[in-house]
């Protein structure tokens, strides 16, 4: 055979074991666990108290849509929210109790902590300040959502339902994001669909489980944990706080649980290649731990998991290499199934599956370029602060 068809067939050899032996990660049927019907308790004692803490940096722009729907929360027990003003120049803090005055609703409280001290993210600054402040209320769990996520008005039941019927400290689901814009539906659903496959859902999930993640946009914990975890300070410097997160609450015995969320939406648009880019290059180097090696075997990796299929496709057939045509139309076929499911959920057009690989090419490049400016200096900036690498590399994240 060709060396084109070695590598397809390499290609191919992958994706096969992809599709059978990474967790069935390309299913989306990790939604939240059952609680039995009605609006029953699924345990003894009544519902919890709980309270909800949201860290906010410059968010005037989609508080109107998020705030009221956790404001409008049907939880039948105790709770109330917290918003953390972390040092916002757009009148964020105002505005949230401009909107609680105006809707009503479970009780907010909105505090503003000052800039972070050295060493801590904005993101765990804030919610520190929001847990300690939540502690002296006693809850039994905290959700900790983003300012950019909209729930469904049963959400916070079925969370806490879910976690109390099935025994969990940690319950997360992937908010389900938006997908309006051209860009939008050729990047967003792929985001979730790489991170499935990096963190599969039922390897998580497992009574043994063989990976650790969450997803930061939605996480009821049982606060009890979250103090043995000593959350958020063990993971102060993180970039990637979900991820830390989860491995802090199961490094001190804790179950976690992660799926698709039905329930919960990020509203926050990302209409351009722009906006979009800034998102997945953040933090793509501090996911790859900051190191060169690995940067240089993802790089390699993608090409010959998502770049080789479609380019051996089409040389082998222009070329008479029968081989390269058929291991590199399989391996591209496969990889567009998996897609499918992921496309169905978030309900955009099955065509956009073969597309993949011009995806996974952008996201190649936006990997590169995270590091390439973590090398200029830049590090992960988001909204006006920058994060060097030692926040991550110092916790092995």
């Amino acid at each position: 055979m060709s060396t084109l068809a070695w590598f397809a067939t390499a290609s191919l050899a992958v994706w096969l074991w992809l599709l059978l032996g990474q967790g069935f990660f390309w299913r989306t049927d990790q939604r939240l666990p059952p609680v039995g019907g009605g609006r029953s308790v699924p345990a003894e004692g009544g519902w919890p108290r709980v309270v909800v803490v949201v860290p906010a940096r410059d968010e005037a722009a989609v508080l109107p849509l998020s705030l009221p729907s956790l404001l409008a929360q049907d939880y039948p027990g105790e709770a109330e929210v917290i918003l953390v003003d972390d040092g916002s120049t757009d009148s964020t803090g105002r505005l949230a109790g401009e909107l609680a005055e105006a809707r009503g609703g479970l009780p907010l409280t909105v505090v503003s902590p000052g800039e972070p001290e050295p060493g801590w993210t904005g993101k765990l600054w804030a919610l520190r300040h929001g847990i300690a402040l939540a502690r002296v209320r006693e809850p039994e769990f905290l959700l900790l959502t983003d300012a950019d996520i909209a729930h469904e008005p049963d959400s916070l039941r079925l969370l806490v339902g879910a976690a109390r019927a099935n025994g969990l400290d940690l319950v997360s689901q992937m908010a389900r994001l938006r997908v309006a814009s051209r860009w939008e539906r050729l990047v967003v659903p792929a985001f979730v669909y790489f991170f499935a496959q990096l963190y599969p859902f039922r390897w998580i999930n497992r009574e043994r489980p063989r990976a650790t993640a969450a997803a930061g946009g939605c996480v009821l914990l049982r606060t009890e944990t979250a103090v043995a975890a000593g959350v958020p300070d063990a993971i102060r410097h993180a970039v990637i706080d979900d991820v830390s997160l989860a491995r802090a609450v199961r490094g001190a015995g804790g179950r976690i649980w992660l799926g698709l969320a039905e329930r919960v939406d990020s509203i926050r648009p990302y209409p351009g290649l722009a906006e979009l880019w800034r998102m997945v290059s953040r933090s793509a180097y501090a996911q790859l731990r900051y190191s060169p090696l690995v940067l240089a075997g993802t790089v390699a990796g993608l090409a010959v998991i998502y770049l080789v299929p479609p380019a051996a496709l089409a040389a082998g057939v222009l070329s008479g290499d029968a081989a390269a045509a058929w291991a590199g139309g399989t391996a591209w076929a496969v990889m567009a199934g998996t897609y499918l499911p992921m496309l169905r959920y978030y309900r955009q057009p099955l065509w956009l599956a073969p597309l993949l690989p011009f995806t996974a090419l952008l996201y190649l490049l936006m990997t590169v370029d995270s590091a390439v400016q973590h090398y200029r200096g830049r590090g992960s900036a988001w909204k006006g602060r920058t994060y060097a690498g030692n926040y991550v590399s110092r916790h092995g994240e």
